[in-house]
C-alpha cells in the first residue's frame, strides 16, 4: 500500500549547537552594536540632545529617559553579554529585548528595519532553549543540560530569516525598483571613490544589475540555503552581498549579523566545528556538554501557552508586511503601511515642512522654524512621513496653547519629492492637523500621488 509522506515531523531532534552557537554569536554581535552606538556618541545625539520626540502610535507611553538612557544602554549591553555565554540566559534575552525596543520606541525618527528585526528576534529567542548546551547555565546545574532538542525551535530561526528575505524580494518587484533602477541610480553615482567597483558606480547597466540582483537574491537566498546542494554557494552569495553592501552604504552592523545568522542554516557538524576551535581558543573542554540527552515538552497548560503565542508571533510576521494593501494610494508617497514590512533601501525621499500656527478667530498667524524644537536629522525624517507630520503639529498647537496662544489652528505647506521625481505637494495645506488624529484609518489629508 502507498505510504504517504510526513513534510515535516515536530517531534524530530537534532543537536542543540546550531542553536548555542546562534545564541554566542548574536550576543556578541548586540554588544558591539551597543558599544558602536556609544563610542559615535549617538546617544546623546539621537537621545538626549533632542527637545521633542517622535511616538509610535499606541506606544505614546514610551518617554526618553535624559541622562538615564546611558544607563539603558549599560543593561542593554551586559544583557548580550550574559546571552553570549548563557548566563541567567531567560532572564537575560527578557531583560536584552525590553531594553532594546524601549530603546527603539523612543523616538520614531531612528526606525530602520534592522532594529525591528533585532526587537522581533530577541523576541523569539526567549522561548527557545539556546542556553540549553554549551552555556554558563548547564555548567552549573547539569539538570538543565541537554544536547539535543526539539528541530522546530531551530526551524524558527530559519523561518524568521526566510519571511525576512522573501519580503525584502517582494517589496523589489515594483516599477521604480526594476524599470528605472531607482534609488540606486541615485545613490551609486556617489560612490566614486569605493574601491575597484568606483569607475562603474556611473554606469547604467550597474544601476539595473543590482536592481535586478538585489531582488533575485532576496527571493532565492532562503530557499538556497535550505537545499543542501547550494548551501555553501548560497552562503558565499550572502557574505559577497553584505560585504557589498556595507562598504556601499552605511547600515551598520545589519550585514555582519545577517551573515552570522546566515549560518543557521548549516548542518550540525560546521556548528560542532565552530564550537571546538572556540573550546581551543577559550580552553573549554567541549565534551562536558555532550550528555546525549533530549531535551522533550510535555503537553502543559504552559506549553500549549508558549506554542499558541509562536504561532501568533508568526502569522504577525506573514500579514504585517500586507497591511498597506487596505490604504489607498501609492504606499511609498502615504507611507501608511510601510514600517515593519521589510521594504529596505526602496526609495530616496526628500523634502520640506512649513508649519503655519493660526488664530481661528483674529486670522492672524506666523511660521514656525522647525529649529527651534527639532534636531536636523529629526526634520529630515518629519518632512516625509505623514503621521511624524501630525504628531508634530499636536505638539505646536499644545505648545502654543500652554504658552497663552487661543483659538490654535495648525496647516502645513509640504513638498515632496520621491526617487527622483519632481518635487510635489504633499499634505492638503486647507486643513487643520489640529482637528486630524492618528490612527490606522486612511489619511485623507495627504494629497493623491
Amino acid at each position: 500500500m502507498p505510504t504517504s509522506r510526513v513534510i515535516y515531523n515536530p517531534n524530530q531532534i537534532t543537536s542543540a549547537s546550531p542553536l548555542a552557537l546562534f545564541r554566542i554569536l548574536f550576543g556578541i554581535m548586540m554588544f558591539i552594536s551597543i558599544v558602536r552606538f556609544w563610542h559615535y556618541g549617538w546617544i546623546e545625539k539621537f537621545y538626549i540632545e533632542p527637545k521633542f520626540f517622535f511616538s509610535y502610535y499606541g506606544f505614546e507611553w514610551v518617554k526618553p529617559l535624559g541622562e538615564w538612557t546611558y544607563l539603558l544602554f549599560i543593561i542593554c549591553g551586559l544583557s548580550s553579554i550574559l546571552v553570549a555565554v548563557g548566563y541567567k540566559y531567560r532572564l537575560a534575552i527578557i531583560t536584552f529585548f525590553l531594553s532594546f525596543t524601549y530603546i527603539e520606541l523612543m523616538d520614531k525618527t531612528t526606525y530602520l528595519n534592522h532594529y525591528y528585526f533585532i526587537s522581533i528576534l530577541s523576541f523569539l529567542m526567549i522561548f527557545l532553549p539556546a542556553a540549553a548546551y554549551y552555556s554558563v547555565d548547564v555548567r552549573k546545574d547539569k539538570k538543565k543540560a541537554y544536547e539535543y532538542i526539539p528541530r522546530w525551535t531551530i526551524d524558527c530561526l530559519k523561518l524568521l530569516l526566510g519571511i525576512v528575505y522573501f519580503y525584502a524580494g517582494l517589496a523589489k518587484l515594483q516599477p521604480d525598483w526594476l524599470v528605472r533602477a531607482m534609488p540606486l541610480k541615485i545613490w551609486l553615482p556617489s560612490k566614486y571613490d569605493t574601491p575597484l567597483l568606483g569607475n562603474l558606480m556611473h554606469e547604467n547597466w550597474v544601476h539595473y544589475a543590482f536592481s535586478w540582483g538585489g531582488a533575485a537574491y532576496d527571493l532565492l537566498i532562503p530557499f538556497l540555503l535550505l537545499n543542501k546542494r547550494t548551501r555553501r554557494f548560497a552562503f558565499v552569495l550572502v557574505v559577497i552581498f553584505h560585504v557589498l553592501t556595507r562598504v556601499l552604504f552605511p547600515i551598520g552592523m545589519f550585514p555582519y549579523i545577517m551573515i552570522v545568522s546566515a549560518l543557521i542554516f548549516f548542518d550540525t557538524k560546521v556548528h560542532n566545528k565552530i564550537l571546538e576551535r572556540l573550546s581551543s581558543l577559550l580552553k573549554i573542554n567541549k565534551t562536558q556538554f555532550d550528555n546525549n540527552r533530549t531535551l522533550s515538552y510535555s503537553n502543559t497548560s504552559a506549553t500549549k501557552l508558549k506554542n499558541g503565542l509562536l504561532i501568533a508571533f508568526f502569522v504577525l510576521q506573514i500579514l504585517i508586511p500586507f497591511r498597506f494593501m487596505s490604504y489607498p494610494g501609492n504606499l511609498f508617497w502615504t507611507e501608511q503601511g510601510f514600517r515593519f514590512s521589510w521594504r529596505v533601501m526602496l526609495m530616496e525621499k526628500a523634502g520640506y515642512a512649513n508649519f503655519k500656527v493660526v488664530d481661528g478667530v483674529s486670522g492672524k498667524r506666523f511660521y514656525v522654524d522647525n529649529s527651534d524644537f527639532l534636531t536636523a536629522q529629526q526634520q529630515k525624517m518629519m518632512s516625509t512621513q505623514p503621521d511624524m507630520v501630525l504628531e508634530y503639529a499636536h505638539f505646536l498647537g499644545d505648545k502654543f496653547v500652554r504658552d497663552g496662544h487661543q483659538n490654535i489652528e495648525i496647516y502645513v505647506e509640504s513638498y515632496v519629492a520621491l526617487n527622483g521625481r519632481p518635487s510635489r505637494q504633499y499634505i492638503d495645506p486647507k486643513v487643520d492637523l489640529m482637528k486630524e488624529t492618528d490612527g490606522f484609518e486612511n489619511k485623507e489629508w495627504i494629497l493623491p500621488y
